[in-house]
């Protein structure tokens, strides 16, 4: 490979590099934190008092509260007993309490876990790209026959490896 292209790949791989690093540590922070979303970590308790259809069923209230994994425990007369809250069937009043991240971390999740149906797809996209033309590009930033290529190439085994371990262990 001449020495223009050598030079090109590392100046691209430098700035790109720095471009990154801003949304690699939105990605990073979000990572640690999804890695808790199990827990009450971080998470406040938010009161939601919410105006729903009158007469839900309780195989329909969780879709209308936006809840997953939702379970009635109790019914008793109009009133629906839920963890958290209650709906009443007659005024349609939903009043429970919620856990919730910080607005900054739970808007960092969401682009974190964004999907083909996110407005901003295209974002997960871009960055997934970038960051394979950074992983490949690094391989140009030393000839191959010095010995740092040497052991850099090793390391990319190590890496692979241990994925490969942690996948199917």
């Amino acid at each position: 490979m001449g020495r223009k292209s050598e030079k090109l790949f590392r100046v691209i791989h430098r700035y790109l590099g720095f471009f990154l690093a801003g949304i690699m540590i939105v990605y990073a922070i979000s990572g640690i934190v999804l890695t808790f979303r199990n827990t009450d970590y971080l998470k406040s308790e938010v009161h939601v008092n919410k105006i729903l259809e009158a007469n839900l069923t309780a195989e329909n209230l969780g879709g209308a509260l936006g809840m997953g994994r939702f379970k009635v425990d109790r019914e008793e007369g109009d009133v629906l007993y839920f963890d958290g809250g209650t709906y009443n069937k007659n005024t349609g009043v939903a009043d429970y309490t919620i856990k919730q991240l910080p607005i900054l971390l739970e808007n960092m999740n969401k682009i974190h876990k964004m999907h083909s149906g996110h407005p901003l797809f295209w974002l997960g996209i871009f960055f997934g790209v970038a960051l394979l033309f950074f992983a490949v590009s690094a391989f140009w930033m030393f000839k191959p026959t010095t010995s740092v290529f040497k052991k850099g190439l090793y390391f990319t085994l190590g890496g692979v490896i241990l994925t490969l371990v942690l996948l199917f262990v």
